[in-house]
């Protein structure tokens, strides 16, 4: 069977695994088209959902015993933990499956607070869009305008605010100067860097002194952590607060959730499991990297949530409870932006994915050991949300690129059992129309 995959520009096996971090990091998990790698991985323990389900409604569209099986065979075919939430209408199904320590075999649980990434930039355009409604900023107004001492000169002048959001200034992206071992093939500034500290303005500047990626508004665009850093910092020009404190007011409060955060320490408040990085196999074993200081990531990443809380998130705003219609249409304006080597539909801090049973909009998101997938129909009606405790956990081939792992296939059957039901699963199981967490994927020819 023919893989599709997205492709890095790498010398050799080491390099190629370093390489691919910054495209885990400025894209996070997107689901995008192709075919993945069917077949299943050898067992390393049983699940914990034993179809338990935990669902809420009294409906019959959730098939809570076969999302349980499938939530089951992620965590067999080598996934340390895994959690999920489903819902459709007022019906849902959350469950779990693995550990959450490797060490004691704690078992993971559907309820656990979990780092999401890139989803976090969903968040900071939502306030940002509020703030364009409120009047205080204009989407196609120069960056300049309001940060003029941060961006200056020409680009200040060409990048607009719109820009930044969709990905499409191609200032390029910081993770590289925040780590800079991973680009000389070590994992050592992930540890070196733990408890740091970083100033937001410094890594905005270092990534504008490095060459841009492109041309202000050239498609496709290319994403870029430092575009919702610098959004960040336009929160705090125009509202006068701590950006963080801004979107946890405006829209986390807003949108009623419980267990969503920026946390104020490098530690994860609440139950939550370990997060386990592999790097391609640079980290063997895989190290537990839950306690990290966010302030490199910050409004691109640092949030905190539990899957029950994200499908919350994502159905209050698309049913307009967070923004009004001209700002929500304004974030479903999509734009070709490449993530992971291929251009996908990308809006305001958010993009679409089309399912053999429709369009589902959300986003991914993935930092050292944690991985997220949320995803939503328009009205918001259908949803699913599952978190990994374990990133790049891939394999590389002969030729230094990572290849399929088993637990792919089985995350995209219980992908499309969640979103599309059982039988498109069954039916897509072999040759699916989506590789879920597909920023970490290598591309081959077909």
């Amino acid at each position: 069977m023919n893989l599709r995959r997205y492709r890095y520009v790498a010398a050799s096996r080491r390099a190629a695994a370093v390489t691919a971090l910054g495209a885990l990091l400025t894209a996070g998990t997107l689901a995008a088209p192709g075919p993945a790698a069917a077949g299943s991985g050898p067992e390393t323990g049983q699940g914990t959902g034993q179809g338990t389900g935990q669902g809420t409604g009294l409906g019959t569209r959730l098939d809570r015993a076969a999302l349980s099986r499938s939530l089951d065979a992620v965590h067999e075919a080598g996934m340390y933990g895994v959690y999920s939430a489903v819902r459709d209408g007022e019906e849902s199904w959350r469950d779990a499956a693995g550990v959450a320590d490797v060490d004691t075999g704690r078992p993971v649980k559907p309820f656990m607070v979990h780092r999401v990434g890139s989803i976090s930039k969903t968040f900071t355009a939502v306030a940002l869009l509020r703030q364009v409604a409120r009047g205080t900023v204009e989407l196609d107004a120069p960056i300049g305008r309001y940060l003029p001492d941060l961006v200056p000169g020409e680009r200040g002048r060409r990048i607009t605010v719109r820009m930044l959001l969709n990905h499409t200034s191609h200032i390029a992206d910081h993770v590289a100067q925040a780590f800079p071992s991973l680009t000389q093939g070590s994992t050592s500034s992930l540890d070196d860097n733990r408890l740091r500290s970083f100033d937001s303005a410094e890594l905005v500047r270092g990534a504008l002194a490095a060459p841009a990626t492109g041309e202000p508004g050239a498609l496709p665009g290319v994403y870029s952590n430092t575009n919702y850093i610098l959004a960040g910092l336009l929160l705090e020009k125009v509202t006068g607060e701590d950006a963080e404190a801004h979107i946890t007011r405006e829209v986390i409060r807003r949108a009623g959730l419980r267990h969503t955060s920026f946390p104020r320490t490098p530690n994860i408040p609440g139950p939550h499991s370990g997060a386990y990085e592999s790097m391609y196999g640079l980290i063997d074993p895989p190290r537990d990297y839950s306690v990290y200081d966010m302030s490199w990531i910050t409004t691109a990443g640092a949030v905190v949530s539990t899957m029950e809380d994200l499908n919350q998130f994502y159905r209050a705003l698309l049913r307009g409870r967070l923004l009004g219609p001209a700002e929500l249409a304004e974030m479903q304006k999509t734009v070709p932006v490449l993530l992971g080597g291929y251009p996908s539909p990308y809006g305001l801090g958010i993009y679409a994915t089309d399912l053999p049973c429709g369009r589902f909009w959300g986003h991914s998101g993935s930092v050292f050991g944690m991985g997220t997938e949320s995803m939503s129909s328009p009205d918001g009606t259908r949803q699913m949300s599952i978190g990994m405790n374990r990133t790049k956990y891939q394999p590389l081939d002969e030729n230094g690129f990572p290849a399929a792992s088993p637990i792919d296939p089985a995350l995209v059957v219980h992908l499309l059992e969640g979103l599309c039901g059982p039988a498109t699963a069954r039916t897509r199981a072999a040759e699916p129309s989506f590789v879920p967490f597909a920023v970490d994927r290598i591309s081959v020819k077909r």
